[in-house]
C-alpha cells in the first residue's frame, strides 16, 4: 500500500490532475438531487475533486474529510475550514447529517471487506432520509484496456476487487440503500508509459508486488523489454 502522506505532493499531476477531477465530479453532481444541500466527500484527499463539488452547484455546502495529515493540509487550502481529518470506517458526524454522501477512488484501497462494510454503514449512517450515496467501484478493471502493459501484469498475483460492484451493492442494501443510478467517467492522464509502471512497480504500487518481492524484478525485465518505453 503506498503512503498517502508521500503521496500527496504528487498525486493530483500523476493521476489525471484537474481534467480527471472535473469528469469525477460531473459524475458525482449528475448523480446528487437538486435538492441537496449538504454533501460529505469521505476521503476527499487533496480536494481537487471536493473543490469541484463545491463549485458545481449554487447553495451546495461540501465538507470534506481524509485519514492522511499531508492531503487534508492540502484539501483544507483548497476548501478552507470545510476540511475534517478522519476515519472513513468511523465518521466524526451524529446520524442524518448530510444529504448526500461521496466516495471517490477509496473502496479499491480497503484492505479488508469488513472495513469496506464498515465505510459503506458509516455513509448510510450519516445520511438523512431519502439521501444518495454514490461511489465510485470497479476501479481496477477500468484500468485494463488490453495494452501491452497490461499483458505483461496480467500474470501478477491477483488481489480480491473490495470494490466490485455487486458486493458494494450488498453491503448499501443491508444499510436500506438502494440502486439508484449510475455514471461512467474517462479517466483522464491515467495512461502509464513501461519506464513509468516500472518505477511505480519499484515504488509499492502494485501492491501484491512489494518493492523487494522476489516476483517483481522478473516482472520489471519483461516491462523494460517492451518497446516504446516512453510512451503512454
Amino acid at each position: 500500500m503506498l503512503d498517502y502522506d508521500e503521496e500527496a505532493e504528487r498525486y493530483d499531476a500523476s493521476r489525471g490532475g484537474e481534467p480527471r477531477a472535473a469528469a469525477a465530479a460531473a459524475a458525482v453532481l449528475g448523480l446528487v438531487p437538486p435538492r441537496t444541500r449538504g454533501l460529505l466527500d469521505v476521503a476527499c484527499g487533496t480536494g481537487i475533486v471536493t473543490r469541484r463539488l463545491a463549485a458545481g452547484r449554487d447553495g451546495l455546502r461540501v465538507t470534506g474529510v481524509d485519514l492522511a495529515p499531508a492531503m487534508v493540509r492540502r484539501a483544507a487550502a483548497r476548501l478552507p475550514g470545510a476540511v475534517i481529518r478522519a476515519d472513513s470506517r468511523r465518521l466524526p458526524f451524529g446520524d442524518e447529517q448530510f444529504d448526500a454522501v461521496c466516495s471517490v477512488w477509496l473502496l479499491h484501497l480497503v484492505d479488508s471487506d469488513a472495513d469496506v462494510r464498515a465505510i459503506v454503514a458509516e455513509c448510510a449512517r450519516v445520511l438523512r432520509p431519502g439521501g444518495v450515496y454514490v461511489t465510485t467501484v470497479d476501479k481496477a478493471a477500468a484500468h485494463n484496456v488490453g495494452s501491452d502493459i497490461d499483458a505483461v501484469l496480467a500474470s501478477r498475483p491477483p488481489r480480491a476487487a473490495r470494490d466490485a460492484a455487486p458486493l458494494v451493492e450488498s453491503y448499501a442494501l443491508a444499510h436500506g440503500l438502494a440502486p439508484a443510478g449510475q455514471a461512467r467517467f474517462d479517466g483522464h492522464g491515467q495512461g502509464r508509459s513501461p519506464r513509468r509502471t516500472v518505477a511505480d512497480l519499484r515504488r509499492g504500487w502494485f501492491v501484491t508486488l512489494p518493492p523487494g518481492d522476489p516476483l517483481a524484478e522478473p516482472f520489471a525485465a519483461r516491462l523494460q523489454a517492451l518497446p516504446d518505453q516512453d510512451r503512454p
